[in-house]
């Protein structure tokens, strides 16, 4: 099977519609231009890639705690989309089950953006999304996992970090931060998305630097809790980002077409419910 042949999910894009949903009043930042991208945008882009479904993650920019564009995202696709929501620290059950029945599969903590201390006091959190099946997708950069670690390692929640763990790319598969999540895996319920390498890379495309964390992410997760994702629109890209050689240069990274099968389709649709 070729790589265009091969059915594809991506598991990390954002909606961004200021003119259907304006942006939070106090948004951290404001996608304009090239950055925002409405429903229809990402339709496009995906059916222009041979793209079958995508997790929309509910953005802290331009939204915040809003969920409404994500929720309306979710509800045109008619399931060819699953979201990750951004919620209270303190949501309860019932929000979190609403969520959930509108398509719903994770909650976001990015701790990249507000820092570790935000998240110290969410063990509840954890324990309800425990619960209900749904996913902690985590942001975390460097070395802020080691002290998140232990919570949750001690959740029970179902893991999924995004963009490869976003380690320091002068560090080394060594650093504190990737070996952290490099151990998690032992787990049996983390997972880690294949994505943004221009968050681990000091290099332009193809990102030569951060080849070495996927593949020490390979080897520790396997392909059977690994997920692609594109991280369109490319929110603040340090430089120019397109699709098609994102799935090129993933395709160079994972030369067995097996695991590429994996990592593209059977796992997210196993792990997020796709096309259930």
């Amino acid at each position: 099977m070729t790589s265009s042949s091969q059915p594809k999910i991506d598991c990390h894009v954002h909606v961004f519609d200021p003119a259907r949903f304006p942006y939070a009043p106090d948004a951290w930042y404001r996608p304009i231009g090239a950055e925002t991208g409405t429903t229809d945008d990402l339709g496009h882009v995906l059916d222009a890639n041979g793209i079958q479904h995508a997790l929309i993650v509910g953005p802290n920019s331009g939204y915040g705690l809003d969920n409404r564009c994500l929720l309306d995202a979710l509800a045109r696709g008619a399931g060819r989309y699953k979201g990750v929501a951004v919620v209270r620290n303190d949501a309860s059950r019932a929000e979190l089950q609403d969520l959930q029945a509108e398509g719903v599969v994770g909650v976001a903590f990015n701790v990249a953006l507000l820092g570790v201390d935000f998240y110290r006091d969410t063990g509840p959190l954890l324990e309800r999304l425990r619960d209900l099946g749904l996913w902690a997708q985590v942001q975390v950069q460097a070395d802020e996992l080691v002290a998140l670690r232990p919570l949750l390692q001690d959740s029970g929640a179902r893991l999924l970090f995004d963009h490869c763990g976003r380690p320091n790319p002068q560090a080394g598969v060594g650093q504190a931060g990737f070996a952290a999540m490099l151990a998690l895996a032992e787990t049996g319920r983390a997972c880690v998305k294949l994505s943004s390498l221009t968050k681990c890379s000091a290099l332009p495309y193809p990102y030569p630097d951060a080849w070495p964390y996927v593949q020490a992410l390979v080897e520790a997760y396997t392909p059977q809790s690994l997920v692609w994702a594109s991280d369109w629109p490319f929110l603040r890209a340090p430089a120019r980002i397109d699709y098609g050689p994102l799935l090129a240069l993933f395709e160079k990274l994972l030369p067995d077409a097996e695991a590429r099968q994996a990592i593209w389709w059977d796992t997210p649709r196993r792990l997020f419910g796709f096309g259930a």
